[in-house]
């Protein structure tokens, strides 16, 4: 595998994207050298920006040729080193990919290039009237390429699912620099294997992709926020899982231990409550009258659950700085310590309230601090440590309370990683979900599209040691 471009191939690249998109400077290399997942850096060779697909399959073809490492790359926001160039190579920036090429409002679909802003988009298909659910906290400034490369999910994915649930069809350049178009605008379609579902979620190890076509429904009609506090986290835990027991699916149904709650009132100031133990964030939509209805059955079952308050929003204002208060919990964590390392990991919704506890328990035995809150109501929880790098010993701790929580949520049915991915920073534990054959059957796939190993190398299949903070020059 080479790590550095010789003058030959640097020229070739030259030539096919121009000067000015690309960049081996020791600044550029270094931007691009590090992802927001703590812990992990490695230098690229350089940095190149195509303006089009046809440049996109011209540099693979010539990549693949001389064995060169392709990163692609949105805006880095993923936190699982997945965009971390591990081995070195070329990472491929999509910031000329940045228009929204259709809204289709017959088809109910939107057509993007990858490096689209989530909320960007979001907020124009909402001006036609339009819904596009998938809402990954760091939608302002993530792309839509990265949400396929990680299936990346939100608050809302309880309700509507995440971004594979909404990928129609895409564009890909293989390995091979060939171009391939998977799916389209149709609500049925099985013609051969899922091609579609395979690239998302594959976190740029099987191909690029340069276009989707993603699904949109109808703007919802009405929706309502609800705050229930709670003295104790199993009652809060509990709740969750008698909601979905009583067959109300909420658009949200958020999660917030007390360590997070005083972490982001501090940040945000918009008045959280910080003398309990935990909250639930609530929100359903819908036709007002269903809404109505299904938010006084969910008050009733968090009074039941021993909530000691429940509260509904009064304004649209004040539901929305709620929200964006639960968004920020990263950003707010990210003040205190040097690090923070947020993982996730997700279980069965009738498993929460013992995941709670066990995170809880593993904490207190390692000796590390650990804040939790996640997507309660799709079993996602986000364990997050404040730790200091610099620390060897502590990091160890922190290593083995993280190992013990995946080992765990595998114990109650569940997974290593709900949203983030695998990247590096899961690899070690991949087994433990989906044991040698499972890993092989992988393998065998990413075998067959990429046996030049080029695309994204060192991810998903990483050694069973982590390699931390290696920089190359």
């Amino acid at each position: 595998m080479i790590t550095l471009i010789t003058t030959e191939i640097k020229e070739a690249l030259i030539h096919l994207v121009g000067t000015e998109n690309y960049d081996d400077s020791k600044v550029s290399k270094l931007v691009y050298s590090y992802d927001a997942t703590p812990q992990y850096q490695s230098m690229p060779a350089a940095v190149v920006a195509p303006r089009n697909k046809e440049e996109v399959a011209e540099i693979v073809k010539l990549c693949n040729t001389h064995y060169i490492p392709i990163i692609p790359r949105g805006s880095g926001t993923n936190l699982c080193a997945g965009t971390c160039p591990t081995e070195g190579g070329i990472v491929l920036l999509f910031k000329h990919f940045n228009s929204i090429l259709e809204i289709d409002e017959e088809n109910l679909t939107v057509t993007v290039e990858p490096g689209v802003i989530t909320l960007d988009m979001i907020k124009a298909v909402e001006a036609k009237g339009l819904f596009y659910p998938p809402d990954p906290s760091s939608m302002k400034i993530s792309t839509i390429g990265g949400n396929i490369n990680e299936n990346s999910g939100g608050l809302r994915g309880l309700k509507y699912g995440v971004t594979r649930d909404y990928v129609l069809a895409l564009e890909v350049v293989l390995p091979s620099g060939e171009i391939i178009h998977t799916g389209g605008k149709l609500a049925k379609d099985v013609a051969g294997y899922d091609l579609t579902r395979l690239f998302v979620g594959a976190e740029g190890t099987l191909g690029i992709v340069t276009q989707a076509t993603l699904k949109l429904v109808p703007m919802p009609a009405f929706k309502m926020t609800m705050l229930a506090l709670y003295h104790d986290l199993e009652s809060a835990a509990n709740s969750v899982s008698k909601i979905i027991a009583n067959k109300i699916i909420p658009t949200t149904l958020e999660f917030l231990d007390q360590a997070t709650l005083k972490v982001v009132e501090e940040y945000a100031q918009i008045g959280l409550p910080t003398d309990v133990s935990a909250v639930l964030l609530i929100e359903q939509d819908g036709p007002m009258e269903v809404v109505q209805e299904d938010m006084k059955k969910l008050a009733s079952i968090c009074q039941q659950e021993q909530a000691v308050s429940v509260n509904v929003a009064e304004s649209e204002e004040e539901a929305d700085s709620l929200r964006t208060a639960r968004r920020s919990a990263l950003s707010a964590m990210a003040r205190l310590k040097p690090t923070t390392i947020l993982e996730d990991a997700t279980v069965p919704r009738s498993e929460i309230a013992k995941m709670v506890v066990s995170i809880n328990e593993i904490a207190d035995k390692y000796e590390v601090n650990i804040c939790t809150f996640g997507h309660a109501g799709d079993g996602n929880l986000h364990p997050t440590c404040l730790t200091d790098a610099r620390d060897e010993e502590e990091i160890k701790r922190v290593e083995k309370a993280f190992e013990d929580i995946f080992i765990r949520a595998v114990e109650l049915g569940g997974t290593i990683t709900g949203e983030h991915g695998v990247g590096m920073m899961k690899a070690p534990y991949l087994h433990l979900k989906l044991g040698d054959a499972g890993i092989n059957a992988m393998q065998a796939i990413k075998q067959s599209l990429d046996p030049n190993n080029i695309m994204n190398p060192a991810k998903i299949f990483a050694k069973d040691t982590r390699k931390r903070v290696v920089v190359t020059k």
